[in-house]
């Protein structure tokens, strides 16, 4: 798995605020599997809405 410098800022950003966050940039650099990635690790309880 490819490491990303996303990941890193996503953490601090969850230790030190407890605002919303909205990832934004360019199509396919990796926002939402980065998302996930970091849903999985750092919450118990991780859930993905699915649009149909």
């Amino acid at each position: 798995m490819i490491k990303r410098k996303i990941t890193s800022r996503l953490v601090e950003f969850y230790r030190n605020d407890s605002k919303a966050l909205l990832l934004t940039g360019a199509r396919q650099t990796g926002k939402s599997f980065s998302a996930r990635h970091f849903g999985r690790l750092y919450f118990k309880h991780f859930v993905e809405p699915v649009f149909l």
